[in-house]
């Protein structure tokens, strides 16, 4: 560390728990990061060599250390969250949200009204959400005036008001939607009554409901109410729909937060559903922008306290796909089956589908942004020093031993660069060696590039396990390419990845888009390799029966073949037929030549 000042402020700071706070030499904000211990966690970014050029970059930055000290690690997680929103640092993942999001409002006055707002007005109402649509918000609202007539209006209806007749009923009074109780026709007592059951509709309880209207349908009918009974049992039967439509995970698993993430190289996907009795009554999802290669436990912590406060979620549990560190009072769940593994899946599979509809908006927007993320995560899952932008793949081909050839083809930032495909004949090996075939051709195509000054590439792949892998690198040692070209070999199963030196296989994700680009890669040189394959034997094939004929070219027999399909079909053909295709003197030649042989 060169900065003697800055090594005295380490020096002195704390061993508890707290929020550090980096600034620059023109005293603008840098970073803002939490610790259990201050002093180790700060130590850490001077006394090493960071795996990202940004945190290198930031270290260096680095002039003044503030801190402060909190009494816990929730403190310090609430605080640092507090931080980043109000001095926005620039090393900091941002995790801010620009929309507003509807709220539903119980207002506090006699006779409360009930409806959606964006504005939270803090006069005593009661507000339930944020909700993450007002499509749902709508349903809620129509579910609540389907089971409970309330009022519209916006009177101001206390008791002396209503006594001295100042209000009278309108036309949702005469169509059955509201009691009247601008008139005193529905008492305080009542209408309050239903404010309560909407409140336990809001919080996701509609046991309480259900009850109350099946108890209520009862007495109707034993009191032979039958049309009141029948408009009850609609209420039950809206209220079991609705309910069977949102999620029903478990009627056990009551007021708990599901968080799980996602994330590549460049950004990370968090979703959360809130469940209550049973049921899934929210799911977010939130996309983050990476700035210094934090870990998937750094921004999920950051997420679930932002995402509490944001959605005013008070749950004492949260299940999470690993551990996390939300300080005492909450209790963290990390399922491995059951009901909440099952939950926890679904919230996976919620923030893998948000991320795969970004990266296909990404795709038609910005191209090339996709493909920079591509080659990023290539760089990182096949642990390569640079991004390969530049892949070459090999095939051999030799069929029951015959006409051994090769395929070389080549891909250009993911992408098939079919102009740059290469065939090769093999000329040195006798009899079918793949191992040799395999040295031969990889030296022949580097020993090419170098004699001609093209680039080289950044990766070679091998399609083949350790020992064909073993074979292309003796031609790699021998042009002197050792380290300077990234060398891999896919085996039979293609998860399996061999490294120069190392028995044991690299296996990637099936799902992964690494293993997506390899698969492609591979595909194409089967293809390429096997076609020419196929057109070399038919050549062969076609040379050793028109050899003999005088007079006949090469290209003559072709044209033939292409036209009669087959050799054997060509002898059957009447010198007409054949002088319709090629003229009547070659014509002749021909059927005089099998005439001969018969």
């Amino acid at each position: 560390m060169t900065n003697p000042t800055l090594a005295l402020q380490i020096q002195t700071l704390p061993d508890g728990p707290g929020v550090y706070q980096y600034y620059d030499k023109e005293g603008k904000i840098l970073y803002v990061g939490k610790a259990k211990n201050l002093k180790k966690r700060v130590s850490s970014y001077f006394n090493k060599i960071h795996d990202t050029a940004k945190t290198n970059v930031l270290v260096k930055k680095i002039v003044t250390i503030k801190h402060i000290v909190v009494p816990t690690e929730t403190d310090a997680l609430l605080l640092e969250n507090n931080l980043i929103k109000t001095l926005m640092p620039r090393y900091n993942v941002l995790l801010r949200d620009d929309k507003s999001y509807p709220w539903i409002c119980i207002k506090k006055e006699p006779f409360s009204r009930i409806f959606p707002t964006r504005r939270m007005v803090k006069d005593g109402s009661e507000y339930f959400g944020p909700y993450t649509s007002f499509k749902t918000v709508n349903t809620i609202l129509e579910l609540i005036k389907e089971l409970y007539p309330l009022r519209t209006c916006n009177y101001d209806l206390t008791k002396s008001n209503i006594d001295s007749g100042k209000f009278k009923v309108c036309l949702e009074y005469h169509i059955g939607n509201c009691k009247g109780p601008c008139e005193g026709l529905e008492s305080l007592e009542n209408y309050q009554k239903q404010v309560d059951a909407i409140r336990e509709i809001l919080k996701g309880n509609f046991k309480e409901s259900m009850k109350d209207f099946k108890r209520l349908m009862t007495s109707l009918a034993q009191d032979m109410h039958f049309e009141e009974a029948q408009k009850i049992k609609e209420k039950i039967e809206v209220l079991e729909n609705y309910q069977s439509r949102s999620t029903i995970v478990n009627p056990k698993i009551t007021n708990i937060d599901v968080f799980s993430i996602v994330s590549d190289e460049s950004a990370a996907f968090v979703n959360f559903l809130q469940i209550s009795h049973g049921s899934i009554i929210r799911s977010h999802t939130m996309e983050i922008k990476k700035k210094l290669e934090e870990t998937d436990e750094e921004l999920l912590e950051l997420a679930i306290i932002e995402l509490r406060e944001r959605f005013q979620l008070l749950s004492k549990e949260v299940i999470v796909p690993f551990e996390v560190d939300l300080g005492e009072q909450i209790k963290i769940t990390v399922p491995q089956l059951g009901d909440k593994k099952q939950i926890l899946d679904l919230s996976i599979r919620n923030a893998k589908f948000y991320r795969i509809e970004q990266l296909k908006q990404l795709q038609i927007v910005d191209p090339d942004r996709h493909t920079n993320r591509i080659m990023a995560q290539m760089k990182s899952d096949l642990r390569l020093p640079v991004e390969p932008r530049h892949i070459e793949c090999f095939d051999n081909s030799n069929i029951q031993g015959t006409n051994p050839v090769a395929a070389c083809v080549v891909f250009k930032d993911g992408k098939p660069s079919k102009k740059d495909y290469r065939h090769f004949n093999i000329k040195t090996v006798v009899g079918p060696d793949d191992f040799a075939s395999m040295e031969e051709i990889v030296y022949r195509r580097y020993k090419r590039l170098l004699d001609e000054n093209e680039p080289l590439p950044n990766l070679i792949i091998i399609d083949g396990g350790k020992g064909q892998l073993s074979s292309a690198l003796k031609s790699i040692d021998a042009l002197e390419l050792r380290g300077k070209i990234a060398i891999i070999g896919i085996a039979k199963r293609l998860e399996e990845l061999f490294y120069p030196g190392d028995s044991i296989p690299l296996y990637l994700d099936k799902k992964s888009e690494t293993l997506k680009v390899i698969q492609q890669l591979r595909n194409e040189a089967h293809r390429f390799g096997i076609t020419f394959h196929r057109d070399k034997r038919s050549k062969a094939a076609l040379n050793s029966s028109i050899e003999s004929i005088p007079g006949i070219g090469e290209k003559t027999m072709l044209t033939l073949i292409q036209h009669f399909k087959s050799v054997k079909r060509l002898k059957l053909a009447t010198e007409k037929e054949i002088s319709d295709v090629i003229g009547i003197s070659k014509a002749k030649k021909i059927t005089d030549f099998y005439k001969t042989l018969e």
